[in-house]
């Protein structure tokens, strides 16, 4: 990977340190949510504009000529390098006071997301990768599940009001008769960050958006998990399905689920 890719992924870890610091000082008390609820189980809260503008300012000021899109402001400036955020990853959960969110930053060349940085302060955890240098959770290296059985498997399936009414119920269906154990926690980037590191042996969403999966895309790809292809189907210009999963089960999973691979 090019100096210019390196250089700029040791300067995002430190804004999404800073950034993961403020979204940590906004958090709201645990309890009802609080926020503004943009449609059934979407939250937009204070903090997801102020991290956003934190690391905009912050990559502008140092990378001018880099583009950036986050998920609050859209696409605000172009370049061949494009910087893509979602500044609260998991709103619903960050809103209760719940740990499980992360600010997640991704960097793609042209089309091909090359660094990725997930940070979830509440848990101490921060995932990192460069295209070719492996992936990493809090400076350890990690891998995708070895489970080769979906009877032995945990799979998560994101929610959303999106989807038509009673797709989530059919796959997790699916999921049951394959003898995995469903899960559903709120934070797509969070989700498909633990397949990566084996805590999941896969994930699937039917309606996700690139600022959701821009960083995770190169973790899991350095981390030898298998996915369908986000990029190539269309993800960069609008919401689409993905399915993130352990090498040995993917197949299965695939073709259960209906979800082809990349």
């Amino acid at each position: 990977m090019s100096d210019a890719i390196l250089c700029r992924f040791e300067a995002a870890r430190s804004i999404v340190r800073d950034a993961a610091d403020l979204a940590m000082s906004m958090r709201p008390a645990s309890g009802g949510p609080s926020g503004t609820q943009k449609s059934a189980q979407d939250w937009l809260t204070e903090a997801d504009g102020a991290v956003e503008a934190l690391i905009s300012t912050r990559i502008g000021a140092l990378f001018p000529e880099d583009g950036f899109q986050g998920e609050e402001e859209g696409r605000t400036r172009t370049g061949r390098l494009r910087w893509v955020v979602d500044p609260i990853d998991g709103t619903s959960n960050f809103a209760r006071g719940r740990n499980r969110w992360c600010v997640s930053l991704g960097l793609l060349e042209d089309d091909l997301p090359v660094a990725g940085i997930i940070q979830a302060p509440a848990l101490n955890e921060t995932y990192t990768a460069v295209r070719g240098r492996g992936a990493f959770l809090n400076g350890r290296p990690i891998h995708a599940s070895p489970v080769d059985d979906t009877r032995s498997a945990m799979i998560e399936m994101g929610w959303s009001s999106r989807v038509p009414t009673g797709v989530f119920e059919d796959k997790v269906a699916t999921m049951l008769r394959l003898g995995a154990m469903p899960r559903s926690g709120g934070s797509g980037a969070l989700a498909l960050a633990d397949v990566a590191c084996g805590r999941l042996d896969g994930y699937l969403e039917m309606v996700i958006n690139i600022w959701d999966v821009a960083a995770a895309l190169v973790i899991l790809d350095e981390a030898g998990a298998r996915t369908s292809p986000f990029v190539r189907d269309g993800g960069l210009e609008r919401g689409i399905t993905i399915l993130a999963a352990a090498p040995r089960i993917a197949d299965d999973l695939a073709a259960a689920l209906d979800v082809p691979l990349g």
